[in-house]
């Protein structure tokens, strides 16, 4: 078993729950194999009190005969299969009540999205138990767990019924960091360079089971390979596996991920309900909302747009990369990208997932900046100016202390060197965004390479840089 790696923010409110001397009502959710179930097993080291797991398309009476087994391996006490959900959690109250384990009894439900299945009647007997035993016991951790994102926030966490505000706590386990990577590369004996963490980052994203594939036999071509593009390879149909597990009636949320596929700088709303033929109604922001939450999309605002004109980029990596390399195409070349590495369009796919590694880590290019305790708001920007070339910068951080830093964002294999031509491009940009925005700010050009900037004659004129290696705080 792995090592559990990373996770500080989470394993600190874990110890908090679990010192508080309350009850405590813990929801955990977050997209398929991002480890949610290894997070509470790891810190917990399987000393539960009680721990049951559903299990995915089975009926009532399989959940029931599994509860039961369960119940006799934590309890050691032979019991007939519970007929229905409210015997089950009779059944747990006077085992618990029974119990003679000091300190905190931890309970944990794993997958409950696959156990409250139409007419199960597993919610209403989970809400009874809820609220007329566990929330006034003060030793009780309860603790459940789930994927299906959209089922976690609209039965649990935002019901309006019997669980109206019963959750104490919430963890949306999200990916790892670049540094959270590294880290767990290490404790796999990988020895991978950054370089490499972030080439893997930028296909794969920070999910751990996508990272446990890996092979530290072979390098990144042939990991990619193994992972994707060979005859039965694990990764191959992850990507409808991802949206059925998280999400009910998954097929409009792949609309909406591959209408965002279309343009890199994303879509409006209006612009999303009609590319991927949606109906106009509540239901798309509230997919939209629950994408954001699983990390597959951002929201931002164009630099001086009103809110109500916000903007829906993709950032998963993993459904970025499934969707230009693997979608609708037939495998017919195992060693697609062995043999692709240095193409055209691998080259352009390296910059554009590039950018987004980088829009994902901003509080370390804040960090990097000497601006971590500066406010700040980050936008994209455009020029209305088509004859000056459509300048565009993606990332614009605005900063209270009267700054503004443009970001260009470069992936190299190698230091970038600033020809003249590219600098007149950066003067050029500079000046559009102060002539377009009216602002009054100081204007910086920042660059965000690999391996940083050669110095040459026009180094000088990028006021700060930021390299891989920071990226990594």
């Amino acid at each position: 078993m792995d090592t559990l790696v990373g996770r500080k923010r989470e394993r600190a409110m874990l110890q908090r729950i679990m010192e508080s001397g309350s009850p405590e009502f813990l929801a955990v959710y977050g997209r398929r194999r991002v480890g949610k179930t290894f997070l509470i097993k790891s810190f917990f080291q399987e000393k539960f009190t009680f721990y049951f797991s559903g299990v995915e398309n089975s009926s009532k009476k399989t959940q029931l005969e599994n509860f039961k087994m369960a119940f006799q391996n934590y309890f050691k006490q032979s019991v007939p299969t519970p007929e229905n959900w409210t015997l089950a959690f009779a059944m747990l109250r006077d085992a618990l009540n029974r119990s003679r384990k000091r300190g905190r009894k931890v309970i944990f439900i794993d997958e409950m999205p696959w156990l409250a299945t139409n007419g199960s009647g597993f919610i209403q007997a989970f809400e009874y138990w809820w609220n007329t035993y566990a929330s006034t016991v003060s030793d009780i951790l309860l603790i459940i767990c789930g994927s299906s994102t959209s089922w976690m926030l609209n039965k649990i966490i935002r019901s309006r019924g019997g669980l109206h505000n019963r959750v104490t706590r919430q963890i949306l386990l999200e990916p790892f960091t670049l540094a959270e990577c590294e880290e767990y590369a290490n404790s796999r004996k990988l020895s991978l360079s950054r370089k490499h963490i972030a080439d893997y980052y930028m296909i794969i994203g920070g999910v751990p089971y996508y990272w446990q594939q890996l092979d530290k036999a072979y390098g990144l071509p042939q990991n990619i390979d193994n992972m994707f593009f060979k005859k039965n390879a694990v990764l191959r149909d992850e990507f409808a596996k991802i949206f059925n597990s998280l999400f009910k009636q998954s097929e409009k949320y792949v609309a909406i991920v591959k209408t965002l596929i279309k343009r890199q700088s994303g879509f409006t709303r209006g612009e999303i309900v009609k590319n991927a033929n949606l109906s106009d109604g509540g239901s798309v922001t509230r997919m939209l909302e629950e994408l954001e939450q699983c990390g597959f999309i951002r929201s931002y605002s164009a630099f001086g747009k009103s809110r109500k004109e916000k903007i829906h980029q993709l950032v998963d990596f993993f459904s970025l990369f499934h969707l230009h390399f693997i979608q609708n195409k037939p495998v017919t070349d195992a060693r697609f990208w062995t043999n692709n590495l240095n193409s055209p369009a691998c080259n352009a796919w390296n910059g554009y997932s590039f950018e987004q590694l980088c829009l994902l880590h901003t509080e370390q290019i804040r960090r990097k900046l000497g601006i971590g305790g500066v406010t700040t708001y980050t936008f994209s920007w455009r020029s209305r100016d088509r004859e000056q070339g459509g300048a565009q910068i993606d990332l614009v951080i605005d900063r209270d202390d009267q700054i503004i830093n443009l970001c260009e964002i470069k992936y190299s294999n190698n230091e970038y060197v600033i020809t003249k031509e590219y600098d007149l491009t950066l003067r050029r940009r500079r000046g559009l965004f102060i002539e377009e925005t009216k602002t009054r700010k100081t204007v910086h050009d920042t660059l965000i390479t690999t391996y940083g900037v050669k110095h040459n004659e026009y180094r000088d004129n990028i006021q700060s840089e930021v390299v891989l290696d920071d990226l990594f705080i």
